[in-house]
């Protein structure tokens, strides 16, 4: 395929990226919604203990959304790319491959959720009072693992075709009907915990078998059962081409079980005890995603257009689309600013009720700890873009940056010094300090010779 076959390769760049961005934002809106959602009915119905529960088992979530960006993103920048090359006999396997992997190795993961349920809550930082709802919660969702990855992966295949609006559509349809039966099953049912996990699983697979319909009847190529056979150098290409988005979650994974163990130590030793801050943090960090939702759509609408024009060797219109994405996603960090600064009382208040110290962790968090939100853009978009212009690696390494390179340390020193508020004071650092890696690195790729033409 061409420049001249391609939308592509000579639409406006701003057409564009509002075309692919708009429904990217909303299938991660829906995604974040899955979560939202439980954590509404759960904080409602059942108080702090059913929130911190959510939050232990969170990382399990993290984790399929890893190996769902891994296949989907990766899959889609390989095909893009060898469209943009014209190599239209071997783009399909890309698309394929990825789709049979997502499925696998949401196999793998739900058997081992499942075989090692109670060790894994322990080890995510479960407090004693906390533990039982956890284990109901996590003992139903693993068994929506592989249609959970499916169903996200298969988003970014499904936009890599041309038909971001469908993507959308089928995550919107699942997180209807989870927020349906979740109002079903907790409040009317009365099943608690496992009523809010049903009802996720069920969406999911409503969501995952939208996808397989698509597929089946994919546009752009014609895909044929071998496509989806495994071949080692098709999904490892893809794998590679998403690692960077890949590595982003498994760091978040990483974080969010230290951060939890954290919380349960050092909040105990404060005034807040260990179940209010793993409850708080929780509800922000769900609340965070929000926010997130938009600059990942952002990048993820970026992605198509990235590769191909790179692959067209259309450098201009590379250049063009990444500046545009960067300047959208600073209105909205700074837009999410105000908002988390002004209103945190009352957006905690939208998830049940809790004392006085809930609410005083809860605002003294979020505000802090999203301080530097203005800034969180960058690193983002410009990850995804190296990733999509074929150069994983350096995709990968700022990806990295802020959890592990940066975060972690803070996470683990701090609270030696202070407490429960150094925990508090890492988000801000960390952020700071992985903007200015990011912004430096743009700015070095940007001034390279090719995109001067």
């Amino acid at each position: 395929m061409n420049r001249q076959d391609s939308p592509l390769g000579y639409k406006p760049v701003g057409t564009l990226l509002r075309q692919f961005a708009i429904p990217s934002i909303i299938a991660m809106l829906v995604g974040a919604l899955y979560n939202i959602v439980d954590q509404f009915f759960i904080g409602q119905k059942i108080g702090e203990l059913g929130n911190a529960a959510t939050n232990i088992a969170f990382p399990l979530s993290i984790s399929c959304t890893s190996i769902a960006l891994l296949f989907g993103i990766g899959g889609a920048s390989a095909f893009n790319l060898a469209m943009g090359e014209g190599d239209r006999d071997t783009a399909p396997f890309y698309i394929g491959n990825s789709a049979s992997m997502s499925v696998i190795c949401g196999i793998l993961l739900s058997t081992v959720t499942l075989v090692f349920l109670k060790p894994m809550m322990l080890f995510f930082g479960s407090p004693a009072d906390v533990f039982p709802y956890a284990c109901d919660y996590t003992g139903i969702t693993a068994w929506g693992f592989p249609m959970l990855i499916l169903q996200a992966g298969g988003a970014h295949l499904v936009r890599a075709d041309g038909s971001p609006r469908y993507s959308m559509l089928s995550n919107l349809t699942g997180a209807v009907i989870n927020t349906v039966l979740d109002a079903l099953f907790v409040f009317g049912f009365e099943w608690g915990m496992k009523g809010a996990a049903l009802a996720t699983v069920i969406g999911q697979c409503v969501s995952a078998a939208m996808v397989i319909l698509y597929l089946c009847n994919y546009k752009t190529v014609k895909l044929k059962l071998m496509h989806f056979i495994p071949r080692f150098r098709y999904f490892l290409r893809s794998a590679s081409l998403g690692t960077a988005s890949f590595f982003n979650q498994i760091a978040n994974m990483v974080i969010q079980i230290v951060l939890n163990n954290s919380l349960k130590v050092y909040g105990a030793a404060s005034v807040y005890g260990s179940s209010i801050p793993i409850a708080c943090v929780g509800i922000i960090s769900k609340v965070g995603m929000m926010f997130f939702s938009f600059i990942i759509g952002i990048s993820q609408g970026l992605q198509p257009i990235v590769s191909f024009n790179f692959g067209a060797k259309q450098f201009k219109r590379v250049k063009d689309a990444l500046l545009l994405a960067l300047k959208i996603g600073f209105l909205i960090s700074l837009g999410s600013f105000f908002v988390f600064q002004v209103f945190p009382r009352q957006i905690i208040g939208l998830f049940g009720e809790g004392s006085e110290e809930y609410f005083t962790f809860a605002v003294k968090y979020f505000r802090i700890y999203f301080f530097f939100i203005f800034i969180n853009f960058v690193q983002p978009v410009v990850s995804n873009f190296f990733t999509a212009t074929g150069r994983p690696q350096r995709g990968m390494f700022l990806s990295l940056t802020r959890q592990i390179l940066f975060l972690l340390p803070l996470i683990l020193i701090l609270p030696l010094f202070f407490g429960i508020d150094g925990i508090i004071y890492s988000g801000p650092i960390a952020d700071a300090v992985a903007a200015t890696v990011t912004i430096i690195m743009a700015v070095v790729e940007l001034r390279n010779e090719r995109y001067k033409m």
